[in-house]
């Protein structure tokens, strides 16, 4: 039984629901990550058909972030991201490990930061002399 905004109170497909909660941009995506093991129900790698229902705990893997969620609520129609985040709750533990890897990066990505590509005309011209200098 579906309420008039797509809300239900009965089970729903899993690539549905990851498609729906915004957590993949279309639904092909979210059915091939299902299939590629980077989704896991329960802590149980599950097929894309598999009945996801209220109080389910979702591990997603989106590149190198985990997200753990427990689903509040159902739905099998896309809506406002601002709908899309009640249908379920992070786990505070898994937020804290996100936004740790997310500072971690962006330090790495400082320090590597100065690197400036292809060598300009000026710097191959230093280069040679340096060579026939070592000759």
């Amino acid at each position: 039984m579906q309420s008039p905004n797509g809300e239900s109170s009965d089970a729903v497909r899993l690539d549905k629901w990851l498609w729906a909660a915004r957590f993949f941009k279309t639904r092909a995506l979210a059915a091939e990550a299902v299939d590629g093991g980077k989704v896991h129900l329960n802590g149980e790698r599950v097929k894309r058909s598999k009945a996801l229902k209220f109080g389910d705990e979702v591990r997603v893997r989106l590149g190198p972030y985990e997200h753990r969620i427990v689903v509040r609520s159902t739905s099998d129609r896309r809506g406002p991201a601002t709908v899309a985040a009640t249908l379920y709750d992070e786990l505070p533990e898994s937020r804290a490990t996100r936004e740790a890897l997310i500072e971690q990066r962006r330090m790495e990505i400082a320090v590597g930061a100065d690197d400036a590509g292809r060598p300009s005309k000026r710097d191959r011209r230093q280069i040679e002399q340096l060579r026939k200098r070592r000759d």
